[in-house]
Order: structure tokens, then C-alpha cells, then sequence
């Protein structure tokens, strides 16, 4: 869905309201945030009542011992959002239409938002639904390789001590998985592709690496096929590692081109996005899925987001 269908769709904040409010209770049926009852009241505010960035109704929960107040975005990550929905609506669009993504002050200039920071979390609240969860694991033919991201380096003493690796795998014809490791070691290399990676893989394509060796592993029944580099040999019939380095170069030429720079403690969010919105390319439904997960996951803090450990 681009700008002009989401605009046409939800030109209101009350309909993008309505809609969060059927994305949670699909059913018809809205229930406490608190304690499930179904026996709720809708109580509108007097115009006297109404507060800063407060809307015009809100639901009281008629359980004698809860009485909670709430609302369509109460618990979610839209909770206690001073931004208006539409401009939610709008960023969703933006970022999930941005093929090599968008910078928080590129989001603030388009939206018109008042600060940086402000534009920033909301960059960052979005980007953290797009992280998969409990995912189909790459099968079929799959293509492992890894990459190194951090400032230029002279000289070859201590080459890539000083740079943050990321694992790249993706299934030929199906999804892409980036992730950020902790090292290059053979061990914490399968550790990941296990997570990733079905064990009944029937082809895994890589480089000549020596840590890619997969012989004493789960994986020992796939056909193992390598590419040798350094030998300037890049495709060999139907061995290369092209479709993995097809996106590591789109999420680079985004870190270069729109980022600039970012913090290696979000990298796995920026990764994550990157993988999210490639494996949702041409669905028409991923704006629905995003607010929809939008929805059900609970509020990011800023404190949180920016606390030395994520």
C-alpha cells in the first residue's frame, strides 16, 4: 500500500483508530487489556475534560474489581503515542515502500515531524515488529556466507578484529535471513544456521572458508558445494553465493546511502527491517500484517530503546 491509498483509506486519526480497534478484536468483541472482561462501556469526554493529545472516548471495564480505562492502543506499541495515527499510518507506508530503507531525519522531513528524536523512535517502534519471531527455517537450496561492516582499515595486521560480522543466509527462491554474530568462529557460524537452516537442507552453497565445514554436523546429508574466490571464480553451473550477496550489497548501499552510519547495538534492527520488508516484497498484504503486529506487540519505551544494553 503506498501514500495515496493510505491516504485515501485512512484520511482521519478516528478511522485509523477504528482500524487498530479491528486489527485487536477481530471478533467484534472488545475486551479489558487488563483482565479479559467482555462487559465494557464506551464513556465519552466532555469537551470541558479533554486534555492534551486525550481523545474524545475511551472504554471502562465494568469488572467491579478492575474499572480499568483504556483504549484501542493501550498496552500496544501506539500506547500513550503523541504523534497522530495518521502520521503512524504514513510512516508505515514510507518504510516498508523504502526498498533500501529511510533515515529518521528523511521520516521528519517528509512527515513534518517536530524533532529528530521524535522521528527517530518512531522509526525504531516500527522497526521493532519487523523481527520475525517463530519462522519457517531456509530449506531447499541455501546459500551461507558472512560479511564485515565498520570504518576503513589500513593495512592487513589484525584485518576485521575491529569490524562487526553479520551472517547472511538465504533459500534460493524464498526468504532472507541476516544476523548480527558475535564472531566468525566455526562455531557460533553453525549455531546460527541451525537456527535458521533445516536440518533436511538438500543443498548448502558457500565460499571456500574453511569455518563453512559441515561434515561433523546435522547438515553432514547436504550436498556441500564450494565457491573458490580467491581463485576469481565466482559461478560454477549452479554453485555461487550470488543470491546471499544480492543482499548484503542492497543492505549496504542502504547504510551508505540513506544511514550513513548506525549504532551496532541496533544493528539487529536494522537487519531485521531490511530482511522483513525483502521477504514481504509484492505482498500486498504487509501493511495490514505490520499494523496488525503493530498491534500485538507491547509499548517500547524510550528509556528502554536507549539503554546501554539492548
Amino acid at each position: 500500500m503506498n501514500i495515496r491509498e493510505v491516504h485515501q483509506k485512512f484520511s482521519t486519526d478516528e478511522e485509523c483508530f477504528e482500524y487498530i480497534k479491528q486489527m485487536r478484536w477481530p471478533d467484534g468483541v472488545v475486551r479489558c487489556t487488563v483482565c479479559g472482561n467482555k462487559e465494557i462501556k464506551r464513556v465519552e469526554r466532555s469537551v470541558e475534560s479533554k486534555g492534551k493529545n486525550k481523545r474524545g472516548w475511551f472504554y471502562l471495564c465494568l469488572e467491579k474489581t478492575c474499572h480499568n480505562q483504556f483504549s484501542p492502543t493501550s498496552g500496544t506499541i501506539f500506547h500513550d503515542t503523541h504523534l497522530p495515527l495518521i502520521v503512524w499510518f504514513h510512516a508505515i507506508a514510507i518504510i516498508l515502500n523504502a526498498k533500501k530503507g529511510i533515515s529518521a531525519l528523511q521520516l521528519q522531513r517528509d512527515l513534518g515531524i517536530g524533532g529528530y528524536k521524535t522521528a527517530w523512535y518512531l522509526n525504531h517502534r516500527i522497526r521493532e515488529v519487523m523481527q520475525e519471531g517463530r519462522i519457517n527455517k531456509l530449506g531447499g537450496t541455501v546459500e551461507i556466507d558472512e560479511t564485515y561492516l565498520g570504518g576503513k582499515q589500513r593495512g592487513h595486521k589484525d584485518k576485521l578484529t575491529n569490524k562487526d560480522v553479520v551472517i547472511g543466509m538465504r533459500q534460493r527462491g524464498g526468504e532472507l535471513r541476516l544476523v548480527h554474530a558475535k564472531d566468525s568462529t566455526a562455531q557460533t557460524i553453525y549455531e546460527i544456521v541451525a537456527e535458521h537452516v533445516d536440518k533436511d537442507v538438500e543443498k548448502i552453497m558457500t565460499d571456500e572458508n574453511p569455518v563453512y565445514n559441515f561434515k561433523l554436523t546435522q547438515y553432514r546429508d547436504a550436498q556441500h558445494s564450494q565457491i573458490k574466490h580467491k581463485d576469481k571464480i565466482y559461478v560454477r553451473g549452479d554453485v555461487h553465493t550470488n543470491t546471499i550477496e544480492s543482499g548484503f550489497s542492497l543492505f549496504k548501499r542502504g547504510l551508505i546511502g540513506n544511514f550513513h552510519q548506525l549504532s551496532i547495538k541496533h544493528l539487529q534492527r536494522y537487519l531485521n527491517e531490511f530482511c522483513y520488508r525483502f521477504n514481504r516484497h509484492g505482498d500486498e498484504n504487509a501493511f495490514i500484517d505490520t499494523v496488525r503486529r503493530l498491534c500485538g506487540f507491547a509499548p517500547l519505551p524510550f528509556d528502554t530503546l536507549t539503554a546501554e544494553k539492548a
